[in-house]
């Protein structure tokens, strides 16, 4: 459990923050599927074209970096998470400019953030986590600098798998693994690092940042103590089922990117984009949320199978929308899309019922 100091943010006060960071999610899908051609308010259909930055930038810089600051536990940390979630809110109101510096002023907070925890314990996982929030902060320099999302994207995306790799590295610790795998997994984090970088001149940088998102998956798939935690129960078996569905989504998005679908304008593109984005972020999230959202909001969330229902739902969906995006099926792509955010939805109807039934455990007669 994470120890409030008086110079960090009370619990409560958080909340508007990560509130505001939803807000994002919400905006951020519809505007996904504005692309798509299903009508949604009109807001977010004027957003359609900044859906990468809602989801990414906004919600996910907005969760991430709150989720750091509470680790932090500084008060100027939280500038962070609620510059990122008023990025979110400029983008809607049609401000690029101004979200893009918000954007650009989060993810510098941020950084400093983990320098912080840096300075305090130097370990691999601590070096891969500050390594992947400089990633999201050139990531908003190059979409200040370019105008556009694409170039941005390689960053951005970087951000969140070298963030999830940082904190799944962090739990290896507690189990055996071979040096060797330890050097692997830094060659792997410099081959997407690589990548991106060599994509801002040459599309053929996306093929090697490919190569490190399918090694990556690997590297999970083997090391990671998920396989363990599989034969336990409850939650913990839940967490593991989440991570392992999740890496292999990061291995066909792998597969696929060495293919060229990365590349702007391919035809697998959005295949390639969503199993990485939906099927392997969105399967963390859904694992670590019971964890998460506890230790930033101080609320319990009490396991339930029911948990499974998002998760199905949102494997299914995937399946069908990459069925559409692959066979050239527009209509089952578009469908397998809107069953994507009725996952989404789902998962934030099962933590929100969690919630209520952990503050009627908390507070029924003994």
């Amino acid at each position: 459990m994470i120890k409030v100091t008086i110079r960090d943010l009370p619990p409560l006060a958080r909340l508007p923050i990560l509130l505001l960071g939803m807000f994002s999610l919400i905006a951020g899908v519809m505007a996904g599927l504005a692309r798509l051609g299903w009508s949604v308010p009109d807001p977010a259909n004027a957003a359609a074209g900044v859906h990468g930055a809602l989801m990414i930038s906004a919600f996910f810089g907005t969760v991430i970096s709150l989720e750091r600051a509470v680790a932090v536990a500084r008060r100027w940390a939280y500038l962070a998470p609620a510059l990122a979630a008023a990025s979110g809110i400029a983008l809607l109101g049609g401000w690029l400019p101004l979200a893009q510096t918000l954007a650009i002023g989060a993810s510098i907070v941020m950084t400093v953030s983990c320098a912080v925890v840096l300075h305090r314990l130097i370990a691999p996982f601590t070096l891969v986590l500050t390594i992947a929030t400089t990633c999201w902060l050139v990531g908003n320099l190059v979409w200040l600098h370019s105008g556009l999302i694409a170039p941005a994207a390689p960053w951005w995306l970087a951000f969140l798998v070298l963030t999830i790799a940082g904190e799944r590295l962090e739990l290896s610790r507690f189990i055996p693994t071979p040096p060797a795998a330890r050097y692997a997994f830094y060659l792997i984090v410099a081959g997407i690092i690589g990548g991106a970088t060599i994509s801002l001149w040459h599309a053929d940088g996306l093929r090697l940042y490919a190569g490190g998102l399918l090694a990556l998956a690997l590297w999970l798939l083997r090391f990671d103590i998920a396989w363990r935690n599989a034969r336990l129960a409850a939650l913990p078996r839940f967490i593991a089922i989440c991570l392992l569905g999740g890496y292999v989504w990061l291995a066909f998005a792998g597969v696929l990117g060495f293919a060229g679908a990365l590349e702007n304008g391919h035809p697998w593109r959005d295949s390639a984009l969503h199993a990485l984005g939906i099927g392997f972020v969105f399967a963390m999230v859904f694992g670590h949320a019971p964890i998460i959202f506890p230790a930033v909001a101080r609320v319990r969330i009490p396991y339930h199978p029911a948990f499974y229902i998002p998760l199905l739902l949102l494997h299914l969906s995937l399946l069908i929308r990459v069925a559409g995006s692959l066979g050239g099926s527009f209509s089952l792509l578009k469908h397998g899309a809107l069953l994507n955010s009725l996952a989404l939805l789902s998962f934030i109807i099962s933590m929100l019922i969690s919630v209520a039934r952990g503050k009627k455990t908390r507070t029924a007669p003994p």
